[in-house]
């Protein structure tokens, strides 16, 4: 049964698809990596990898999905039936049921942080009153389990109302209000004074500070920004009609990855060197830092609650698309079921997402290998679900698919050249794999 809702309009399927993108790996996990790793140097790395293995990789999902209209299971039984590469696709359902439970942890902080700022609750603070009042927020189990409850219905509520009148339609409407806010804060940012040191961090590379890890992390950081490896990009693009152009889609939503990297970057550092703190305070980067620089500013308070809201919609726009990978296998185009499995589904991971949410409070003593129910699952879906998954995908489509049906599934609605389609093959089949496993090896210790 062929999928029974298609986007409406190509910029629908790019602002969805860069939606599921740009989310916390772009606006949270790429300032405070950056920060770690040099600024500008591991940014531009960061570019270079986006390019030469994000991108193949991106277009590798998109022809699986357009060309077997089904859903990220049923796309690989469609395309090698018999055989046991539907794993692949089980394996992104798993990959987002993990990565969602706790996903909306963090945008349950994010909420969390939105109404204490709404409501005056983040005024008047000094920084050790920020991080106390962090490490409260994440501790307290009733606030952690409802916000974290309230990040899950919202998505919810939008999966199931449909591809077209709920998952398009709010991204249509998220992506260019998250565009127009980031601008603004970047004005205001950049003018802060001393905010040329902050720049000239994100913009001018110092490449002596480069090392093995900061290329790998680098590596690494490509593909967890552009959402590869768990089959969102294939089920998306089942959506998507056949006369439209998976090339220029595919470079439209690389192209707005990058830029909202560096709007992210040219929003939190500007800030941060202009108060003297450090770029590379972690993971706390948002929750902490940002909150002690805004308070310090002219309607600061005012910047912080655009700067949440867009880390809420970049948030929720990827947990749509981790939700309706799931949805879509069991729904497969049936749209009656639609509503019903995304109840049960977005609930099932919210229960299974509790003991992420309680890591740093009632269950802030119980580990697994050393790691936290929430560090865990953030290490097993970043750095062995999601390379896994990526270089299954590319071994896939350079060795099980039809060379020809490839080439013509990617002309169709383009221009693309014999030679351009040949690069792309030899990246997904040579260069893709090795930098994939090179990145997984480092990650595990292995050197």
């Amino acid at each position: 049964m062929e999928q029974q809702e298609q986007f409406t309009t190509r910029l629908g399927f790019i602002l969805t698809a860069a939606g599921s993108a740009i989310g916390l790996g772009a606006i949270w996990k790429f300032p405070y990596i950056a920060g770690q790793n040099g600024g500008g140097a591991f940014l531009i790395i960061f570019i270079l990898f986006t390019i030469i293995l994000g991108l193949p990789l991106l277009l590798a999902e998109f022809t699986i999905g357009r060309s077997a209209q089904r859903d990220a299971i049923s796309s690989f039984k469609r395309i090698a039936p018999g055989t046991k590469w539907y794993y692949i696709g089980i394996l992104g359902v798993i990959t987002c049921f993990i990565l969602l439970s706790f996903y909306s942890v963090i945008g349950g902080w994010i909420i969390s942080y939105l109404l204490k700022a709404i409501t005056g609750g983040l005024n008047g603070l000094d920084s050790q009153q920020y991080a106390s009042l962090f490490e409260q927020t994440i501790a307290n189990p009733v606030t952690s389990l409802v916000v974290q409850l309230v990040f899950i219905l919202l998505t919810i509520i939008v999966v199931a109302k449909g591809l077209q009148k709920g998952i398009e339609r709010a991204s249509s409407i998220m992506m260019p209000a998250l565009a127009i806010l980031f601008i603004i804060l970047v004005i205001r940012s950049v003018t802060l004074d001393g905010a040329s040191t902050g720049i000239a961090f994100l913009l001018e590379p110092d490449f002596s500070k480069v090392t093995s890890k900061t290329i790998l992390e680098a590596m690494g950081q490509s593909f967890f920004t552009l959402s590869i490896g768990v089959s969102v990009m294939i089920t998306y693009s089942a959506y998507l009609p056949k006369h439209q152009s998976l090339p220029k889609s595919a470079f439209s939503i690389v192209g707005m990855n990058i830029a909202i990297v560096l709007l992210a970057g040219l929003a939190i550092f500007p800030a941060v060197f202009s108060f003297g703190l450090s770029p590379d305070a972690g993971p706390v980067l948002l929750f902490h830092v940002l909150p002690t620089i805004f308070s310090q500013l002219p309607f600061g308070m005012a910047f912080f609650v655009a700067f949440l809201i867009i880390f809420l919609f970049a948030a929720l726009t990827s947990a749509f698309s981790m939700l309706e990978i799931i949805v879509s296998v069991i729904a497969k185009g049936d749209q009656a079921k639609r509503s019903k499995a995304a109840w049960i589904i977005g609930i099932a991971i919210f229960i299974f997402g509790i003991p992420s949410a309680l890591s740093y409070g009632l269950l802030n003593d119980f580990t697994i290998f050393n790691k936290s129910f929430f560090d865990l699952a953030d290490f097993t879906v970043s750095n062995i679900l999601m390379p896994l998954g990526s270089l299954l995908m590319a071994v896939f489509v350079s060795f099980k698919m039809k060379k020809s049906a490839l080439y013509e599934e990617i002309k169709r609605g383009s221009n693309i050249s014999q030679f351009i389609f040949q690069l792309w093959f030899i990246l997904i089949r040579y260069v893709a794999p090795i930098l994939i496993i090179a990145v997984m090896l480092d990650v595990l210790g292995v050197w």
